[in-house]
């Protein structure tokens, strides 16, 4: 192999610029998939005039969509043989046309559902709310996955999925997860295909975790709404976890003392909703989907 040329100073700027150039514009096609602006076919159309197109990976463009995200971008690109690092302009005729085939239906016929996740500080009224909104239809409902064992009336795909510690460790690994937490000394997860599936169907998924989950799932679909459910005031939430009578009250002044910090990341989520009237917070979530 030969020496690599050497560049004047001139030319190593004008490849820098050039460079930079061609990220800003990938970057921008990238919003524009994420928007909605521009499909599948308007990229791969794109791409035969645009050299920084051309050079988008294909990978970067599949989580670009709406309702795919990672794991199913992966799980797409095996199945029609597409390298993890193959671009735009090195896939074949067949792949392409497997994959405007993949989403024409998506893009002509369904318009994709929203994901809204709903997260509080304890004892805000979260299960209330989210039960509300499971009962009228207007949600798709999430199944976790957890490593504890099922109660006597608890039915696996239905309550939860069942899976031992090794398969929830394979599929931490594999990123099968929107988001995953530890409690009381078992794990549980939300696992990422059922709700993108869901989501390319058309259906709104909703999806009620805490706070930490929150942000993982926003970094796995950016396109999630996150919703913060707040009470109406302080001492109303603290009426409410004091009025747990199952606490002792060491266990009433941790909850408190998490409430204070999960309240401040109230303004890490896009909207922020009070608590005073359950039927109002259930409108609006609804409106939020539509």
């Amino acid at each position: 192999m030969g020496a690599p040329p050497v560049l004047t100073p001139q030319q190593r700027a004008d490849a820098l610029a050039k460079a930079a150039a061609s990220r800003k514009r990938r970057a921008e096609v990238k919003s524009k998939i994420k928007s909605g602006d521009y499909t599948i076919d308007t990229v791969l159309e794109l791409a035969n005039t645009e050299d920084a197109v051309a050079k988008m990976r294909v990978r970067e463009l599949l989580e670009a969509l709406s309702g795919v995200g990672k794991v199913r971008a992966q799980s797409l690109m095996e199945r029609l043989n597409i390298s993890p690092t193959r671009r735009i302009a090195g896939l074949g005729r067949h792949q392409i046309k497997e994959l405007r085939s993949e989403f024409m239906k998506n893009t002509h016929a369904v318009r994709p559902g929203k994901l809204i996740v709903l997260s509080g500080p304890g004892g805000v009224g979260k299960s209330t709310i989210a039960a509300l909104l499971r009962k009228s239809g207007d949600f798709w409902v999430s199944v976790s996955a957890t490593t504890r064992q099922p109660r006597n009336n608890e039915l696996n795909g239905i309550d939860y999925f069942f899976i031992s510690n090794d398969e929830f460790d394979r599929k931490i690994k594999e990123d099968e997860f929107l988001e995953w937490a530890e409690f009381a000394g078992n794990r549980y997860g939300t696992p990422s295909v059922e709700v993108q599936d869901a989501l390319l169907r058309g259906e709104n998924v909703l999806l009620e975790i805490e706070i930490d989950g929150a942000k993982q799932v926003k970094a796995h679909l950016p396109q999630a709404i996150l919703v913060f459910l707040e009470p109406p005031s302080w001492e109303e939430l603290v009426a409410r976890l004091e009025g747990r009578g199952t606490d002792d009250p060491q266990r009433r002044a941790h909850r408190l003392q998490l409430a204070q910090e999960e309240l401040a990341a109230a303004s890490f989520f896009d909207h922020v909703i009070v608590n005073d009237a359950v039927e109002r917070v259930v409108a609006q979530l609804v409106a939020l989907a539509s």
